[in-house]
């Protein structure tokens, strides 16, 4: 188990680094993702910033600072909870998958830091 949450965490790094670059980069999916669920376009590299500093906090995890990863892994698990949650109050399912496995790469992240994932 530990490994399958180990590649989960790694993964989690990725691709929370992979949305923060494009999220920077103003990539129209993302300013348009944003748009629908009414987030302002001046809070998006706010929120770009919030994943990346995730993601670093997570490889920093991976690399012996568990505490650490550990902090990263809850706060995306915050962070991507309340991006559910603004998909379900402004009534927008068709792509409320993508937010929740970045929630569920997060959880998972979490479970790898708690139990000690060495």
């Amino acid at each position: 188990m530990t490994t399958v949450l180990l590649i989960a965490t790694v993964i989690c790094a990725v691709a929370n680094t992979s949305d923060a670059v494009a999220s920077y980069a103003r990539a129209p999916f993302v300013l348009a993702n944003s748009a629908e669920v009414r987030v302002p376009p001046g809070a998006v590299p706010h929120l770009a910033t919030l994943k990346l500093a995730g993601a670093v906090g997570l490889a920093v995890g991976l690399l012996g600072v568990h505490r650490l990863g550990l902090a990263a892994a809850i706060g995306l698990t915050v962070f991507f909870v309340g991006a559910v949650l603004v998909h379900i109050r402004t009534r927008v399912f068709h792509n409320i998958a993508f937010p929740g496995v970045y929630l569920l790469l997060a959880v998972a992240s979490t479970g790898f830091f708690a139990g000690g994932g060495r």
